[in-house]
């Protein structure tokens, strides 16, 4: 389970979120636009991008962006759907990004999104991650964190869900234990066996998060409960964006 992350962003990983469309990203970016405050052509590294869906829109607004992942499935995607061939893509483990100049004081802003944190099973592991990206942004750079709310997933998880997505049933069960949310995914296509994967990911409180980022030298200036701006709630907020700067 530790590494579930290598197997888990796959060709499957594209069809479980489909949902996720880029119109929806493109909405996002253009709120994280304003909140960034950065000005045409700013350098900005996306990590633990994906398939680009808001690396796209971000390299389309005018910014010079970066976008990191671990998964090549999800680099060859974003790769595909660059058409303009604007941004710079590389693979890499979000905890050790490469020892190259680009990632040390080069950056304006880094936006990590879509919960793309939480991943280990170790607190000394997420706080590599943030140190990296302490590491990657020039002083007073700015960053956004779009993370799972913790108080909200306790109160409205749904433990199983299933849906069809092109003749593909996808189940989806889902609990919270020793402070980690599991989701165990089953696909099945035909009469073939089920294709199983689990995700899991940590849940950490605001007061926990806003501390862990300080001691890697970030300073959060705004929490947001989704991307139309609304009052952060602890236990309403369906998510927990975090706006701030390096210090």
């Amino acid at each position: 389970m530790d590494n579930w992350y290598e197997r888990s962003f796959g060709e499957d990983y594209i069809r479980v979120y489909k949902h996720r469309d880029r119109q929806g990203a493109a909405d996002e970016v253009r709120s994280m636009v304003g909140w960034l405050k950065l000005p045409v052509g700013s350098r900005i590294l996306d990590l633990c991008c994906g398939a680009g869906r808001h690396a796209i829109p971000l390299a389309k607004a005018g910014y010079r962006v970066t976008g990191v992942d671990l998964s090549p499935v999800l680099l060859r995607e974003g790769r595909n759907a660059d058409k303009g061939r604007k941004i710079t893509w590389v693979q890499s483990d979000m905890r050790r990004l490469p020892e190259d100049v680009i990632f040390s004081g080069h950056f304006d802003a880094v936006t990590n999104l879509f919960t793309s944190f939480g991943y280990f099973e170790e607190d000394e592991e997420q706080i590599k991650v943030l140190g990296q990206m302490k590491r990657a942004l020039k002083p007073d750079g700015r960053f956004v964190m779009d993370l799972l709310n913790d108080g909200y997933v306790r109160k409205y998880l749904v433990p199983h869900s299933t849906r069809e997505i092109d003749g593909i049933i996808i189940t989806e069960n889902r609990r919270i234990e020793h402070g980690f949310v599991f989701k165990e995914i089953d696909i099945q296509e035909g009469n073939a066996p089920a294709r199983k994967y689990r995700e899991r990911v940590k849940l950490y409180p605001l007061s926990m998060m806003i501390n862990m980022l300080e001691e890697s030298g970030l300073i959060v200036d705004q929490v947001y409960g989704d991307y139309e701006e609304s009052r952060y709630e602890e236990r309403e907020s369906p998510r927990m964006i975090m706006v701030g700067h390096s210090r």
